[in-house]
């Protein structure tokens, strides 16, 4: 199976780019709060190991069965980087599935960029098409699950590594979830 490139992704807000391994040195400055770590463990990386860590990505799954796609997040407005959302996509053509992820620095949250960036994802991965997009999100991050919510999906009774899955279909992010490409 051929692995599936990430595309430039548009909103309202937002740009989603391909994340290149170049947007280290400026996500290592929005990503720099230690606060960001309270729920999914570790410490803010600089800007070395976010370049190495975005080598690998880049560089893509090594099991061409796995396509990861990331992307930086640009506020248009402010035409600065502000977070990271990322697919890992799993299946074959007719039964894809998609874990996804986000992080908004902490200077740009409460301003609904996480909500518009993942509903923005969940829209794009449904022209893939997708079926099922899943998330992991720890039982006390509010905002997530807020975030989740508004993407389409729902909590389960499963837990991984401490973390509710989140499922939802593909293409179930509520309207004003429009985008471009």
């Amino acid at each position: 199976m051929d692995p599936i490139e990430p595309q430039l992704i548009r909103t309202d807000r937002l740009t989603l780019l391909p994340l290149r391994v170049e947007h280290a040195e400026e996500l290592a400055v929005a990503l720099s709060d230690p606060a960001l770590h309270t729920f999914i463990g570790g410490e803010p990386a600089d800007p070395r190991t976010l370049r190495a860590r975005y080598e690998r990505w880049v560089a893509g799954s090594p099991d061409p069965a796995v396509s990861w796609c990331n992307w930086a997040v640009r506020l248009r407005d402010e035409d600065r980087l502000v977070g990271t959302v990322q697919a890992t996509i799993t299946g074959t053509p007719d039964c894809r599935t998609a874990e996804i992820a986000w992080v908004v620095g902490t200077g740009w949250q409460r301003r609904g960029i996480a909500t518009e960036a993942a509903r923005a994802l969940v829209g794009w991965l449904t022209g893939l098409p997708v079926r099922t997009v899943v998330a992991h999100i720890h039982p006390d991050h509010r905002a997530s699950a807020a975030v989740a919510t508004a993407a389409g999906l729902a909590p389960t009774p499963v837990y991984q590594n401490g973390e509710v899955r989140w499922v939802g279909p593909a293409g179930s992010a509520p309207a004003g979830s429009a985008l471009s490409r």
